[in-house]
């Protein structure tokens, strides 16, 4: 079965050519620059195409993916009657989806009414499968919720402690996000243990975007991002966990309006605003090697944060049998996971700094010998979660 997974973006296209029974993936690629002047970034086998192509919308950036791996030098298949079925990256699903589902005229209704939610993703993401739908007639979509897996957080960890009606007239809550990664981590995490049940397991999901969950016997029971994704961690632009209070001084002593005061939040805070250098932890960290102070607080704070919600999770957790790194930094970042780790042996995580300076693909144990807990790293992959899902949905499996 060869799934086509789709994550749209505003002005982006990612995409994978999947068979999920096999985990095979026969391409990979990028539009990028969508209604600008339209660049495509092919990857097949060992070889890659990247090829300067207007694409005045998503539709013909869609429409040129299909014709790239159907015909020329990228061609992995030769047809589209070789797609079985598409499954889409959706962001938000609210309290209304707490699983995949096949895309329906009610589905996007409620992906509709839930763009408030996500302003920015929800409207991307209704697009790809509405021209989904429209360029292949007849062929399943299923629509995976980067929401879904939180929705078994208990109330008590869900609720923002603001008047009730706020939740009930305006469904303001935690959410939460990266779903299908904390999902597939957590899972390998609970493969690699001896114990397998009662699992306390903790992801930390370290990229540009980042966040932390609680998973308990495979089920996620808290998780660092709220009703959006500005909440939790210090990521790449963002600025993560803030008082109320410093937000409004800010906006006050800057005279912003709510909506420039959350464009400095979401994209010129985090690691970017405290570091002045870059959003990216590889340029932050040559900084801080250069004795750049603001690149060495950046990095401290970073690590700061992502250790104080590995402590609380261990406690929300009666303890924790695996903590795991995925994502960008996660997975490549040995000094991130050395300071989140420093000092966590009184939990029973004893990192060994040999395995930790190790550079490997695979996913791998990292902690000493006689550690209690077990420390991960686990290279996330949403997309076959994502395919995985859509088999499951398309076929009943």
């Amino acid at each position: 079965m060869n799934v086509f997974i789709l994550n749209a973006g505003s002005s982006s296209l990612k995409y994978q050519l999947m068979n999920p029974l096999t985990k095979e993936v026969l391409a990979v690629g990028l539009c990028e620059r969508i209604g600008i002047d339209g660049i495509i970034k092919h990857e097949f086998g060992d070889n890659k195409i990247k090829l300067e192509v207007a694409m005045p919308t998503h539709k013909e950036a869609i429409e040129l993916v299909l014709k790239t791996l159907t015909d020329g030098e990228g061609k992995v298949i030769n047809s589209i009657d070789e797609i079985d079925a598409i499954g889409h990256r959706a962001v938000h699903g609210g309290e209304e989806f707490a699983g995949s589902v096949l895309v329906t005229p009610r589905v996007i209704e409620k992906m509709k009414e839930l763009i408030p939610l996500a302003p920015l993703h929800n409207p991307a993401n209704i697009m790809g499968m509405e021209i989904c739908q429209q360029i292949m007639p007849g062929k399943p979509n299923v629509a995976v919720f980067d929401t879904a897996f939180h929705q078994t957080m208990p109330d008590y960890a869900y609720m923002y402690a603001l008047p009730y009606d706020m939740y009930t007239k305006h469904g303001i809550r935690k959410y939460g996000f990266h779903g299908t990664s904390h999902y597939y981590v957590s899972n390998e995490a609970r493969n690699m243990l001896d114990k397998k049940h009662n699992t306390r397991i903790i992801v930390c999901h370290l990229g540009n975007g980042a966040s932390v969950s609680a998973v308990l016997d495979g089920k996620s029971i808290d998780t660092s991002m709220g009703l959006t994704p500005v909440q939790g961690l210090i990521m790449g632009t963002r600025a993560g966990d803030i008082g109320a209070g410093a937000l409004q001084y800010m906006m006050s002593q800057e005279n912003l309006t709510i909506d420039q005061a959350l464009d400095v939040m979401n994209k010129k805070s985090g690691m970017l605003g405290i570091s002045g250098k870059s959003s990216d932890l590889r340029e932050v960290l040559e900084g801080a090697a250069n004795g750049e102070d603001r690149c060495r607080l950046a990095i401290d704070m970073i690590a700061y944060r992502i250790k104080q919600y590995v402590g609380s999770y261990a406690a929300a957790l009666d303890g924790v049998d695996a903590l795991c790194f995925t994502g960008g930094i996660g997975e490549n970042a040995a000094l991130i996971r050395e300071k989140v780790c420093t000092g966590l042996d009184f939990m029973g995580l004893v990192l060994d700094p040999a395995k930790n300076n190790v550079r490997a693909d695979e996913a791998r144990d990292i902690a000493t010998a006689g550690s209690n807990g077990r420390i991960f790293v686990i290279p996330t992959n949403e997309e076959y979660v994502i395919a995985n899902d859509t088999y499951k949905v398309v076929t009943g499996a």
